[in-house]
């Protein structure tokens, strides 16, 4: 009898579990700029219907800035720890945590009925918002390999962050019209719809790190920003007084406080180490000072043309719509200077441009008698469009530089970071540019300030080039 060979059947193969790798990179740009887009109409929406909020709520001059500085404040106090929270728990989780947590806040916000209670909303918009920024880049890093095809990502969603800022004033005063609270209503359903959108289409990422999330870290950053803008906003009453300079002390305790959170933590908030990156100080003092010299004066502008130009506010949107709309599509072509043109290069390029676009605004907007003459409107019109130009180019190089300036595992880490100082700089910049206005500098002196800032930030991201 002749014997058989005995056959062995390998076992089978186990699979790790978990996701598939993303295959449709299209549809994750999508996705996350379509709630990048929605976050940013969140955003800017108050600042056409400021006058209107103000008027509802009773809200006296001095606190005016809250409404605006509400969801800045929610930003940047958690863009650093949701940028940690996503490495570590997941981008993709904590993605729809933030477009669900963004519509129920935003309908939250229809809701309320005084300025403590539309500030609070607005603070969880922005930490919501915070979850949405923080995480839309680590999730575009893990979808688009690194070269050409992430370069023009990332242009793209850049892109999509100038289009919310153009369309939420429009929306805010073409519904706010009929009643301010539709346009947080209409904000919350789109928010709901692209988070169904995008519980079907993002693959979930991560790059975990040792040790718990540094929640210190983010306590003690979230109290010296508060102090800070607290600060900032009181300051218009005087800036020599005891609760202004103590709030301003209290501010420089904390922030050496959470420095040395940060140097014990296991898995810090921020690497401190980075800071001896030229290129990441580079795109941390681009971030902030956008948000104190661009974001500062243009969150206010729409209420000054309703001012000093008797505008409507859906008038004052679409004018605001020719900075902002410049800014989405200079942004959205200039991914083709990518590989021609330094983003550290490009991100001067725009703050040079503000800055110059910004001067011959002087004297447009002080309400003076024949203000709204032919003179007026050829030196604004042609200022909002450059601006917008120079927003544009600086919407484009900034993700790019946040993200080229750290290690791929914590392009989460640098998202964030570079967020929280664009966002930390607006809130400041839109108290400084109300407080300056409300001082017998004006309008102008709001206007110089701007121009000088950004001026001082074009000098210094040239300078601070890696040797």
């Amino acid at each position: 009898m002749t014997q058989q060979p005995v056959r062995t059947v390998a076992p089978p193969v186990r699979r790790p579990a978990g996701p598939a790798p993303a295959h449709r990179p299209g549809a994750t740009l999508a996705v996350t700029s379509a709630a990048t887009t929605i976050a940013l109409m969140n955003y800017t929406a108050p600042m056409a219907a400021l006058p209107a909020l103000s008027a509802a709520f009773a809200t006296p001059p001095s606190a005016q800035a809250w409404l605006l500085n509400g969801a800045p404040l929610g930003l940047a106090v958690l863009l650093l720890v949701a940028g940690s929270l996503g490495d570590d728990f997941g981008r993709r989780r904590l993605f729809l945590v933030g477009v669900l947590g963004l519509g129920v806040t935003a309908a939250l916000g229809s809701l309320t009925t005084g300025t403590l209670g539309f500030t609070l909303a607005r603070a969880g918009q922005g930490a919501a918002s915070a979850a949405i920024l923080a995480t839309s880049l680590g999730l575009l890093v893990g979808a688009y390999p690194a070269g050409h095809t992430r370069i023009r990502a990332m242009g793209v969603w850049g892109a999509f962050v100038s289009a919310g800022i153009a369309l939420g004033p429009l929306l805010a005063g073409s519904l706010g019209a009929v009643d301010w609270r539709l346009t947080y209503l209409a904000l919350g359903l789109g928010a709901l719809v692209t988070a169904a959108f995008a519980r079907r289409t993002l693959t979930e990422s991560r790059a975990p790190r040792p040790g718990r999330p540094d929640l210190a870290g983010a306590a003690v950053l979230g109290l010296a920003m508060v102090a800070l803008l607290t600060a900032l906003t009181l300051g218009r009453d005087g800036w020599l007084r005891t609760p202004v300079v103590l709030l301003l002390l209290a501010t420089l305790v904390l922030t050496a406080v959470f420095a040395a959170v940060e140097r014990r933590a296991a898995a810090p908030l921020i690497a401190l180490s980075l800071f001896r990156s030229r290129a990441f100080l580079a795109a941390s003092a681009g971030g902030l000072f956008t948000g104190l010299s661009v974001i500062g004066l243009f969150s206010y502008l729409p209420t000054l043309l309703q001012h000093s130009l008797a505008l409507s506010a859906l008038d004052s949107a679409w004018l605001f719509l020719l900075w902002s709309g410049t800014s989405f599509v200079v942004a959205l072509q200039s991914r083709r200077l990518a590989g021609r043109v330094a983003a550290r290069h490009q991100l001067a390029a725009g703050f040079a441009l503000h800055a110059v676009a910004v001067l011959p605004m002087l004297g447009t907007l002080t309400g003076a008698p024949g203000g709204t003459g032919a003179s007026v409107w050829w030196r604004l019109v042609p200022a909002l469009v450059v601006a917008g130009a120079g927003s544009g180019l600086i919407n484009a190089a900034l993700p790019r530089l946040a993200v080229d300036s750290v290690p791929p595992e914590r392009a989460a880490m640098g998202s964030g970071a570079n967020n929280t100082a664009r966002y930390l700089g607006s809130s400041a910049g839109v108290a400084l540019t109300i407080s300056v206005a409300a001082t017998p500098a004006g309008v102008d002196g709001a206007l110089l300030l701007s121009a000088a800032m950004g001026l001082l930030a074009t000098v210094g991201v040239l300078l601070l080039r890696e040797r």
